[in-house]
């Protein structure tokens, strides 16, 4: 039975954006008979609460969506995540970064910076080849160093159920932050394997990091899920949703005078799931399956208007 997956951050209360990029991931979960389940990428100590986690469940259970067996949390999988850095350390297929987030955008954007086919940003590969002074002169300035995969700007190619085939060249990207947390290039990559893993759906805004992550599983001798990006909800300026953007959380929603099967039912108008023609009344994640058809998703972005964040759908 294949295995499908929701993995928010347990950072704040989730979004519309979010929590119908959830109703599309388990759509295509049970409309297969497959099992779907809950993963917390709970890794930023700053920000990740438990009472996060209790909201983003209760709003999951609200609009209907189950899951199956234990919620999975990220901290308590570091094992799994060392073990994989390891491995790919003892193949030399990693190296030391010493670069900040300025200086990599400043490289990537310098003259000649840009590689061709590479996704916006992409790691010019700055500390890759330092000699040993220039190592020993970094390693005394105190900066920690993050941990960076050798990818040897790889073309890789995914095939997206929804986009078709994507290709770009993968950069050098991190595996290990610079204050030893493992990134989620490598740990979205472990437990998806780890938990048998076979369809990802997500927003598509992460649909150039398939590539990143097809190029880790070859290296980790790990096999490829299925990949399907959904589009993004976008603000009415056009920029990506946030909480700052007015009535966007479902305890805003409901506030307003929403329900939640009126919001299941925008979400899946939104997605080309339901005709503007047909009524919300009596439509749930539930009834919403019997004429579940992918072929039906818009690949255009919900852009929210702003009636529609002020006003009841």
């Amino acid at each position: 039975m294949s295995v499908g997956r929701f993995a928010p951050s347990p950072t704040g209360t989730l979004h519309v954006g979010n929590l119908r990029t959830a109703l599309a991931a388990w759509l295509f979960a049970r409309a297969a008979g497959s099992r779907f389940l809950l993963r917390f990428e709970d890794l930023d100590d700053a920000t990740a609460r438990p009472e996060h986690e209790a909201s983003q469940k209760r709003d999951l259970e609200a609009l209907g969506l189950d899951w199956d067996g234990e919620v999975v949390r990220q901290s308590d999988r570091l094992d799994l995540y060392r073990d994989a850095l390891a491995d790919l350390q003892h193949s030399d297929l990693t190296y030391r970064c010493w670069c900040s987030r300025r200086e990599v955008r400043e490289a990537a954007s310098a003259p000649h910076g840009e590689t061709v086919g590479a996704a916006p940003g992409h790691y010019p590969g700055t500390c890759r080849e330092l000699t040993a002074v220039q190592i020993a002169e970094k390693e005394a300035s105190g900066r920690p160093a993050a941990l960076r995969i050798r990818a040897d700007a790889t073309e890789i190619s995914i095939t997206d159920r929804l986009h078709g085939v994507v290709t770009t060249t993968v950069d050098d990207f991190v595996l290990r932050r610079g204050d030893g947390t493992p990134a989620y290039n490598l740990v979205v990559v472990v437990d998806d394997a780890d938990q048998g893993i076979d369809e990802v759906v997500r927003a598509d805004d992460l649909l150039l990091s398939s590539p990143r992550h097809a190029l880790l599983q070859d290296r980790l001798g790990l096999p490829h899920p299925d990949w399907v990006h959904v589009p993004l909800v976008l603000a009415p300026n056009g920029d990506r949703l946030a909480k700052r953007d007015g009535a966007v959380t479902l305890e805003e929603r409901l506030a307003l005078g929403d329900t939640p099967e009126r919001i299941v039912a925008m979400f899946a108008r939104s997605l080309g799931l339901l005709g503007d023609e047909e009524s919300p009344g009596g439509i749930t994640a539930r009834t919403l399956l019997a004429g579940f058809d992918p072929e039906k998703i818009e690949l255009q972005p919900w852009t929210l208007l702003p009636r529609q964040i002020e006003e009841p759908w």
